[in-house]
C-alpha cells in the first residue's frame, strides 16, 4: 500500500522539495504549523466523555480530544512508516501536544486563536513563497492534499536527520529514492513542457 511505503512516500514528498532553500524554509516551519494547529485543537470538547488530567492545580489539562488524536494519527502512521525513525517522529508530536497543551491553557481561547491565525498565515506565506520563488513548482498538497499533511512534518525529520547526520532508515535508502525523484521531476517537467508548447 502506497500510504505505508516509505521509499514511495519520501520519493513523493522529496520531488517538490529539491530546492535547498525551500527546504530550509520547510525545516523553520513545519514545526510552527503542526503545533500552533494543536494549540487550537485543545479548546475542542473531549471525546467519548472523558475526563480532563490536570497534571497540577490550575494546571492545562491533557484529554482526548481532537488534539490528542491529531497526535495520535500522526504518531501511528510515522511508526508505520519507519519503527526506528517514527518513533522519534511520534515522541516529538507527544512532546508538541503537551507544551502546546500548556501554552493554550495560559493563553486562553481569546488570545490563543489570534496568535494561531498570526503564525499559520506567516508559515503558510513562507512555504509558498518557498515554492512559488525557490522551487518553482506547486506544493505536493495540490497533488495529495493528505499525503502531503501526514508527510510534511515526518519528511522534514528525515531530511534533517540525513543533512545534519548522514541517517538513512537503511543502507541505499536515500540512492533508491534519488532514483525514484529524479524519474519522477523529469516527467513533471516533460508534461510542463507540453502544456507550454
Amino acid at each position: 500500500m502506497r500510504l505505508f511505503d516509505l521509499e514511495k512516500q519520501f520519493a513523493f514528498y522529496e520531488a517538490y522539495h529539491s530546492n535547498p532553500v525551500n527546504f530550509l524554509i520547510h525545516m523553520v516551519f513545519v514545526g510552527p504549523i503542526f503545533f500552533t494547529a494543536l494549540i487550537l485543537f485543545y479548546f475542542t470538547p473531549p471525546l467519548l466523555n472523558s475526563t480532563p488530567i490536570k497534571l497540577y492545580e490550575d494546571s492545562c489539562f491533557l484529554g482526548l480530544n481532537l488534539g490528542f488524536l491529531f497526535t495520535l494519527i500522526y504518531a501511528l502512521f510515522y511508526v508505520c512508516l519507519d519503527k526506528k525513525t517514527g518513533s522519534l517522529a511520534a515522541f516529538l508530536c507527544l512532546l508538541y501536544w503537551i507544551s502546546s497543551s500548556f501554552v493554550a491553557h495560559y493563553l486562553g481561547f481569546s488570545l490563543a486563536w489570534k496568535v494561531v491565525l498570526v503564525a499559520q498565515l506567516f508559515c503558510w506565506t513562507g512555504l509558498v513563497i518557498g515554492h512559488g520563488v525557490f522551487e518553482k513548482r506547486a506544493p505536493a498538497l495540490l497533488d495529495n492534499l493528505a499525503e502531503a499533511f501526514l508527510m510534511e512534518p515526518f519528511f522534514v525529520l528525515l531530511e534533517a536527520l540525513r543533512t545534519f547526520t548522514g541517517y538513512e532508515p537503511y543502507p541505499g535508502f536515500h540512492a533508491k529514492v534519488k532514483a525514484t525523484i529524479d524519474a519522477e521531476i523529469k516527467q513533471w517537467q516533460e508534461k510542463k513542457h507540453k502544456k507550454m508548447s
